[in-house]
């Protein structure tokens, strides 16, 4: 692999801190239950259209940025992140193909498993949520998703990311 061959690698960490600063945007405590996992959609998004170029690695590196940002155990978001991008890169040629209502139930699922980690290491050191409204975010990320792929299609496209 040549470096010439890739390109727009500033792209796509471009993505990683607008993703990172949604994640850190102040909403109203109604609206903070709403908010879609937007650092777990930009890994789906970029495990599935470059499996070569983002994976386990950057997942950890973006979950461990993320611990940090929410003031969460070390780790915990890591674990998460790097399981979610696993995941999605050993399916992606079968994700890649599906349309996109059924990518979303894909990225439903796989917000909902990193949520569920998340959720187990809080419940081991104690802090559990206290209702169902923790689930949110996945229903979110999943009714996003469309739009979130195609932005980052077109971003993809225009920068000529490989």
């Amino acid at each position: 692999m040549s470096l010439a061959r890739h390109h727009g690698g500033a792209t796509i960490a471009f993505t990683f801190i607008a993703a990172l600063m949604l994640t850190m945007l102040p909403l109203p405590d109604w609206a903070a239950l709403f908010r879609p996992e937007w650092v777990a959609l930009v890994l789906i998004y970029w495990c599935l259209a470059l499996p070569d170029r983002v994976g386990v690695g950057i997942g950890w590196s973006t979950g461990l940025l993320l611990d940090v940002i929410k003031g969460a155990l070390l780790g915990q978001h890591a674990l998460a992140l790097a399981l979610v991008a696993y995941l999605t890169l050993h399916l992606h040629q079968r994700i890649r193909v599906f349309p996109l209502w059924q990518q979303s139930l894909f990225v439903m699922l796989m917000v909902a498993l990193n949520q569920m980690l998340v959720l187990w290491i809080n419940g081991v050191i104690g802090q559990s949520p206290n209702s169902w409204l923790y689930w949110l975010p996945s229903l979110t990320s999943m009714l996003l998703w469309p739009w979130v792929f195609l932005i980052l299609r077109d971003l993809r496209r225009q920068f000529r990311v490989r």
